[in-house]
């Protein structure tokens, strides 16, 4: 069964999501889970989960952050409460959470993603043997890495299919420091890129919040042309991040990947039908951001 899973900026755009026909929202706090679109608060948490329950639909919550001593012990508290109001699942990064999550006895089903460690599908049966339910795999690896890993694993394996890539991630606030150090008034943290001087096309957009500073790949992936090969590589937990792709239309492409979803379960797939919904989420895309297969088609004997 394929499972289409994706973020949501806001209670309103949750919505659509379930009304387009995705399976599992990916929200959460951003003290506890990293670049998500949006902070929610356990209210509106609480809210998310009561409106996907009485969709039929899952609610997965990041808590895939790095946990420093003074974060940790906010913990237990946070995944009792997520315990209480039914999610479906976390995301953990972090041993230590894990250790809490099974010390206390607690009722929730965890998913591995310490980012771009995940590699292998020996990391994967390790995890899923001391309890992970799944694991997000690195984005950095190619289709034949994919398969090897899935055939291998013994969970379901979850791959980005939308969205931007992370490459770098720093705890300090490298972007305030840098006004800072400069002297000058701090624009918009979350609307900077960096462009290599050589390479002026290139655009790696810089995100700063409470866990520091992010930076991103400068091509965003869309891998809508190639869920059939993962769907026949048994490749089924597919994601779709939103976090520079806001509002509606965010919402529109998600509902391309819907339909490209139920062609591939009804056995409708065709290429003529990947080539006009793919043109369809080229007009979708922000116009300032580029679209790539990213490492899927490369040879792994070529990445450096």
């Amino acid at each position: 069964m394929i499972e289409l899973i994706a973020t949501a900026e806001s209670l309103e755009q949750a919505e659509a999501l379930i009304n387009v026909g995705i399976d599992t929202l990916y929200v959460g706090e951003d003290r506890f889970g990293l670049r998500l679109p949006t902070s929610f608060s356990q209210a509106e948490l609480k809210e998310i989960t009561d409106l996907a329950h009485r969709n039929q639909k899952n609610v997965c919550v990041a808590m895939n952050a790095i946990m420093h001593n003074d974060r940790i012990k906010l913990v237990l508290p946070y995944m009792e409460f997520l315990q209480d109001i039914g999610v479906n699942s976390i995301t953990v990064g972090d041993p230590g959470v894990i250790h809490l999550l099974k010390t206390n006895q607690l009722n929730l089903s965890y998913i591995y993603d310490p980012h771009t460690m995940v590699t292998s599908g020996k990391q994967v049966n390790f995890w899923a043997k001391r309890g992970a339910v799944g694991a997000v795999l690195a984005r950095e690896l190619t289709y034949e890495e994919l398969t090897a890993i899935a055939a291998e694993a013994m969970v379901p394996v979850e791959v980005l299919v939308y969205g931007a890539t992370c490459i770098h991630h720093s705890k300090r606030p490298l972007v305030t420091n840098y006004f800072n150090f400069m002297k000058v008034q701090q624009t918009d943290s979350n609307n900077l890129y960096l462009s290599e001087p050589k390479k002026p096309g290139t655009h790696y957009s810089v995100y700063e919040d409470i866990n520091g500073t992010h930076i991103f790949n400068t091509d965003d992936i869309n891998l809508l042309p190639y869920l059939e090969k993962m769907y026949l590589a048994n490749i089924k937990r597919w994601k779709l991040d939103g976090i520079f792709t806001p509002g509606e239309h965010f919402v529109n492409i998600v509902s391309l990947f819907v339909k490209a979803k139920k062609a591939l379960m009804k056995d409708n797939w065709s290429q003529s039908l990947v080539e006009q919904w793919n043109e369809q989420i080229c007009k979708l895309h922000p116009q300032q951001r580029s679209l790539d297969e990213g490492f899927f088609l490369k040879d792994p004997d070529e990445v450096k």
